[in-house]
This record gives structure tokens, sequence and C-alpha cells, in this order.
């Protein structure tokens, strides 16, 4: 069994770019940074920081062209995808992107929004996981089932 599954949660480095191709199907693209920390052997705190290209096709481009922008954090589902192709100049080019399943947004909705922050599959009559429970709500450990 073969399995190309990836999940990130970072903070976009810019707006997501919409577009759309000469058959009518949206794609939007956008990058994601995630970090991490660690203390090496000499007790010094190290960061590294790793950029993701994201790509959201269909319906799910669309939403994220309206609801993500830069600095939004964001969990992001999907697979890997490499391209290459040839560039105008002649030198060949490859790139590695995940390409979105679905994406939840992290950040705390502004007051009055409406906005629903959780968006799922990328194809139209696909589900959705429901939303999140409010923030407020306060989890105890009794009602941990397990």
């Amino acid at each position: 069994m073969d399995l190309n599954r990836v999940t990130i949660i970072g903070r976009l480095t810019r707006d997501p770019e919409l577009r759309s191709l000469p058959s009518g199907k949206s794609v939007a693209v956008f990058s994601v940074a995630t970090g991490r920390q660690w203390t090496d052997q000499q007790g010094q705190k190290q960061k590294q920081t790793e950029f993701h290209n994201v790509v959201a096709w269909g319906r799910l481009a669309e939403t994220a062209s309206q609801y993500l922008h830069k600095a939004s954090k964001v969990y992001v589902e999907g697979r890997i995808q490499n391209r290459e192709w040839t560039a105008q100049d002649g030198t060949k080019r490859n790139r590695t992107e995940i390409v979105a399943d679905n994406f939840i947004m992290l950040d705390s909705r502004p007051a009055g929004s409406t906005g629903m922050p959780l968006v799922g599959a990328t194809e139209p009559g696909g589900s959705s996981a429901p939303p999140p429970p409010p923030e407020s709500e306060e989890i105890r450990v009794e009602d941990i089932p397990f």
C-alpha cells in the first residue's frame, strides 16, 4: 500500500493568487511557512523555517482566495506533487508542491464575522467535517471517552 499524505500548520507568507484556467477551473497558489526550534549540543537555541508551496483547485481555491491572507494561520492537508517543466530560456525547472485537499483557518474570527472556519473537499458535492466547537466551550477531563 502506498500513501502520499501531508499535513502542515503554519502561516501564509503572501496572499493567495487566484487564477482561472481556459477550462474555467479556478486554481489558487500560496506559500505557508512552518518553523521549529530546538537546543543544540552547546545549549544554543536554534530555529529553522521551511516554506511550502500550496496549490488549491476549484471551490477550495476560491475559498482560499476569499478568506486567507498574508500571516493567516492555517492547517493544510493534501498530497505532495513534484512538477518539472522547461522554462522559456530552455532551462529545466522543478517544483515540489502540496496539492491541498482541505484546510482549516486557525486564526480567531474578527468580531461580527460569519465566515466558516473549516473548508473541506475540493470537488462540488464533497463533504467536509463539522466546524470545531466554539473557543469558549471548555472540555473537561471527565468528558473524554477514553
